[in-house]
């Protein structure tokens, strides 16, 4: 990879899954029982591991580069950025037979300027057994027209007897479009969670959660009638963690209402709904305690980094809800349950048994932003990817500290130089080259934005678009 290759992969510190639920070669995921207790490999690089083969020590004691307490003593480090790719976060499956829960190796930390980094132990992605995404088409459809969730939300109804704006009214209402997802590879199965978009079995979920059912792999989804249908995957993408599956052979669906991420406050309650440890329907509620919190997570050292701008919650979530639906008390759809902070890198449990489950801090995906990329999935079978073309590296005064710039990337056109330190977009502020990233990845390309850069001065910048490759 070149140093100005306009598909070069972000680098992160990553997330990890905590709750794959390895199968044996060649069965399905649906034939499996939950073994807790693997851990994830080491490594020194912070980056989504297999869990199964745990770094021990202190998950706190990695050491940041740029915060206040040590000086830089190497050269600042880019990541490649940002770019569609092709390449895929690392499947979280430890050896048949053995399951994993756990975190990543190293815990997130604050830099000096503040910002929460998902390090190597930090942030696990909440699936039960799956992991990643493939791009791919399903065939088959509905005989008459179909509901899709992606248009416009419709004002929320109540649902049943309970109280509107309840928790259980909102259980009542989203739980009949919720799907557990049980996926099997061909070296590795487990399970996940979804949820209904369209009439016509579009599904949304993580990309994680599917990408062990790429190149032969099979992939069920449960209703919470017991209906079990075979589904497909229509595409995927690695750098924003979603995807979306289509069955076939089923009628009656009933699709989400979407709300509007971009509408949330602090302390504003919500309720998850998924399948941790394969208990399907289970219904929790918190509040959403922070918003915009980048949270990044990549596969093995050559994969592309997945990096949302995050929806904390203190909502129970566990491994098997990734992928589930996030919601307010409308019942109206507003995050993908996706990732959780696990301390100690998730260990912990008896005998070295990894305890890679809810603490109070988990993180969704937001809704308009997964919504873009679900519409493009459906409407062409891959994502499309917003970049500037530039690398990025946290800047040691604060601020996101541009490298490499790409020839003719938007970055090129706009005048922006390599050295350049970005501090906001619009009217964000930017501490990290992680929340560069996640503020560029929540835009639409051909969208204008203005950076304000070291020294107060201002840049306007159109965002660039390009597809993320089918692998």
């Amino acid at each position: 990879m070149t140093e100005n290759d306009p598909h070069a992969h972000d680098s992160a510190e990553g997330r990890q899954n905590p709750g794959a639920q390895p199968g044996t070669e060649g069965q399905a995921a649906w034939s499996q029982s939950p073994t807790p207790g693997a851990t994830p490999a080491s490594g020194e690089q912070a980056t989504q591991q297999t869990p199964g083969y745990p770094q021990q020590g202190d998950a706190y004691s990695a050491p940041n580069p740029w915060s206040a307490q040590g000086a830089q003593t190497g050269p600042v480090r880019y990541h490649p950025y940002p770019s569609a790719g092709g390449t895929t976060q690392q499947q979280p499956y430890a050896a048949p037979g053995t399951a994993v829960y756990s975190a990543p190796s190293n815990a997130p930390k604050k830099s000096g300027s503040g910002k929460l980094l998902a390090s190597v132990a930090a942030i696990a992605l909440v699936i039960g057994g799956v992991a990643g995404g493939t791009v791919g088409y399903l065939t088959g459809g509905s005989s008459g027209p179909s509901v899709n969730a992606l248009d416009q939300p419709k004002p929320a109804q109540q649902t049943g007897n309970a109280p509107a704006g309840s928790v259980e009214s909102v259980a009542q209402k989203l739980s009949p479009s919720v799907v557990e997802l049980q996926v099997a590879g061909r070296t590795a199965a487990g399970e996940g969670s979804g949820f209904v978009l369209s009439t016509d079995g579009y599904i949304l979920t993580n990309n994680h959660v599917v990408e062990v059912a790429a190149n032969g792999g099979q992939i069920r989804a449960v209703f919470q009638d017991g209906k079990k249908a075979a589904a497909k995957i229509v595409g995927r993408d690695p750098t924003t963690d979603i995807a979306v599956v289509k069955v076939s052979g089923v009628s009656g669906l009933s699709p989400v209402e979407l709300g509007r991420s971009d509408d949330l406050r602090v302390g504003q309650p919500v309720v998850a709904i998924g399948s941790p440890f394969e208990l399907s329907g289970t219904v929790t509620s918190g509040i959403v305690s922070s918003l915009h919190r980048p949270v990044q997570a990549s596969g093995d050292e050559t994969d592309q980094a997945t990096v949302m701008d995050a929806i904390q919650t203190d909502a129970a979530i566990n491994p098997g809800n990734s992928g589930g639906p996030l919601a307010n008390m409308n019942g109206q759809v507003i995050g993908i349950n996706s990732a959780i902070y696990s301390p100690n890198g998730g260990q912990g449990g008896p005998s070295g048994q990894s305890q890679g489950g809810n603490v109070g801090i988990g993180f969704a995906i937001p809704i308009d932003q997964a919504r873009r990329t679900a519409d493009d999935i459906i409407k062409t079978g891959h994502a499309t990817q917003t970049f500037i073309g530039a690398k990025v590296a946290d800047a040691p005064q604060g601020g996101a500290q541009l490298g490499d710039i790409t020839p003719g990337s938007p970055a090129e056109k706009a005048g922006l130089k390599s050295g350049d330190v970005v501090t906001k977009i619009d009217d964000r502020t930017i501490d990290s080259a992680d929340t560069l990233i996640a503020a560029i990845r929540t835009r639409a390309p051909d969208e204008k934005v203005t950076f304000t850069l070291s020294g107060g001065r201002t840049v306007q910048v159109t965002l660039g678009g390009q597809p993320v490759p089918a692998n």
